[in-house]
């Protein structure tokens, strides 16, 4: 099977602002030490995803891609970590940074650049994949559930009908 066989479903946004909407919907499924993978070229709308995901979240300050810091730390109803992964040389360096200890913590790890740290990670986990699309400011958005925790919550939040029609 080929890897769009475990593509739960693919959304269409028309702007920014969707798919910032829909980072803040898709937040109402996180739980302690879930991790997020976004995934996409550059400016296919990953760190706009992760503000709607931070704001989902209830951070109140600003999301920024911590792509020199690498790592930034935000409190809000589940406190977030947002890695940048660009920079990386391999999964490996996750340990030299100590994710690890955010993976046992209270928190969501949302990591952009996912796809170059995704060897790290053994749990279960959503990737969420950013693709140019048609129009200009259009993208398809690929959720990839990895483990059956996210199989079953994207199926049960499908079914629910919280996420926006227009998707």
């Amino acid at each position: 099977m080929g890897e769009r066989d475990y593509i739960h479903r693919v959304l269409t946004t028309r702007s920014e602002e969707e798919t910032r909407e829909l980072g803040e919907a898709l937040a109402s499924l996180l739980l302690p030490g879930d991790v997020i993978l976004l995934v996409g070229e550059l400016g296919t709308g990953k760190t706009c995803m992760a503000r709607g995901l931070a704001q989902g979240l209830g951070v109140e300050e600003r999301v920024l891609s911590p792509t020199f810091t690498l790592l930034r730390e935000y409190r809000g109803d589940l406190p977030l970590v947002h890695l940048d992964a660009y920079r990386l040389e391999g999964p490996w360096d996750l340990h030299e940074l100590g994710v690890e200890e955010y993976l046992e913590g209270e928190g969501v790890l949302m990591v952009e650049w996912g796809d170059r740290a995704r060897d790290f990670f053994k749990q279960d986990l959503l990737e969420v994949k950013l693709e140019f699309a048609g129009w200009e400011g259009e993208r398809e958005i690929l959720l990839v559930p990895r483990g059956e925790s996210w199989i079953g919550r994207l199926k049960d939040w499908s079914n629910s009908g919280n996420w926006h029609a227009g998707w």
